[in-house]
């Protein structure tokens, strides 16, 4: 990987935490921060001693602010890398964990970043808002779609027609985020969570993420339940050293040691 610029990376153990660091631009994103996600997802996803990953971003104002229109008001609008805004809108095979650690504000793709993550800590001073509409643009980097699949059609779209920003309290209770903790135990927390799964076996993790998200494009229950069976993830964990070391593990009354194969 090339040296970073716009974003950093660290790996802790099983866990990549990777930070947008463009404080400067309330951390809103162009291609180039986009490409430097990219590859640094492409990574995660690649590595086999990754578990778990956090999203976050530098500062205490924003988590994104996203798109840099002033970027785009200079050179126009240039394509995004294969994974989509921030490399993450379009990663629709990343089977292992994403949790979103929202620092501040989280507007445009910024809350599509947001959303396209599995689990969502926040700060108590994160806010958020498909705020495209305000600017001529619509969210279509995937806020439109997920935010109408996790809320009420009828809240999907004031919050969608309208831009309006949600407090975080609010968000919440629409389960938008997972959990609230004060601003400066924000890291904390999202690192609990992260060795939380790390706790547990990455390969059931990974068949069941896949699963799940999978399974929401199927026709039905019973078409769902049936796909599954073919899904990678699936296959690879119901073959695995790990499928029996958990099982081995629970006859011999002893913590199991995962491999993560």
């Amino acid at each position: 990987m090339t040296a970073l610029r716009f974003t950093k990376v660290a790996r802790e153990g099983r866990l990549t935490i990777v930070t947008i660091d463009r404080p400067e631009a309330a951390n809103a994103l162009h291609p180039e921060a986009s490409a430097e996600l990219s590859a640094i997802f492409d990574a995660f996803a690649a590595d086999p001693d990754q578990w778990v990953a956090i999203l976050t971003a530098t500062g205490d104002r924003a988590f994104c602010a996203g798109t840099d229109l002033k970027y785009r008001a200079d050179h126009g609008r240039k394509p995004l890398p294969p994974g989509g805004f921030g490399g993450l809108t379009l990663r629709f095979d990343l089977d292992k964990p994403v949790i979103a650690a929202v620092n501040g504000v989280a507007l445009g793709g910024g809350f599509e970043l947001v959303l396209a993550c599995d689990l969502v800590i926040a700060s108590d001073l994160a806010r958020f808002a498909l705020s495209e509409v305000r600017h001529g643009l619509a969210a279509l980097g995937g806020g439109i779609q997920r935010l109408a699949r996790q809320v009420p059609q009828r809240v999907a779209s004031e919050l969608i027609l309208t831009g309006r920003q949600v407090p975080v309290e609010e968000a919440l209770a629409l389960h938008i985020v997972n959990a609230i903790v004060p601003h400066e135990r924000l890291m904390d927390e999202a690192r609990a969570w992260g060795e939380q799964l790390i706790s547990l076996a990455p390969l059931a993790l990974r068949a069941s993420k896949q699963a799940m998200m999978r399974g929401r494009d199927e026709p039905g229950l019973a078409a769902a339940m049936a796909a599954q069976d073919f899904y990678a993830a699936v296959v690879a964990m119901r073959g695995s050293a790990d499928a029996r070391e958990g099982a081995q593990a629970f006859a011999e009354k002893r913590m199991p040691d995962w491999k993560g194969r």
